[in-house]
């Protein structure tokens, strides 16, 4: 069986994932290597409601703020060398990167 290298990206910021997969799909192009995705996952959203007046007192409003983790999957064929540059990549504070070798 071949080994394949799947890479999943986690980021609160949609640019700086968009800008790491353009760069690993270049790779990809550029050592000829099969290359499946970006694949957009379900992108999470986590809501906090809070109370805007401390005491309790006065009219009952409330903010609410949200923080979006948007999430992208890569599948790479396992070339030794295409691994090794896409361990190079120059990656931005505020993302998350994981790589893991699987069997298909």
């Amino acid at each position: 069986m071949a080994q394949h290298a799947r890479i999943k990206l986690a980021s609160t910021e949609i640019d700086k994932i968009n800008q790491i997969c353009d760069d690993i799909r270049g790779i990809a192009e550029k050592t000829g290597v099969v290359v499946k995705g970006p694949i957009p996952l379900p992108t999470k959203k986590l809501k906090v409601t809070s109370r805007k007046s401390p005491s309790g007192e006065g009219k009952a409003t409330w903010e609410r703020y949200e923080m979006r983790i948007h999430k992208r999957l890569i599948d790479l064929a396992a070339d030794e060398r295409t691994l090794r540059l896409v361990m190079r990549v120059a990656i931005t504070e505020g993302l998350n990167i994981e790589i893991e070798m699987i069997e298909k």
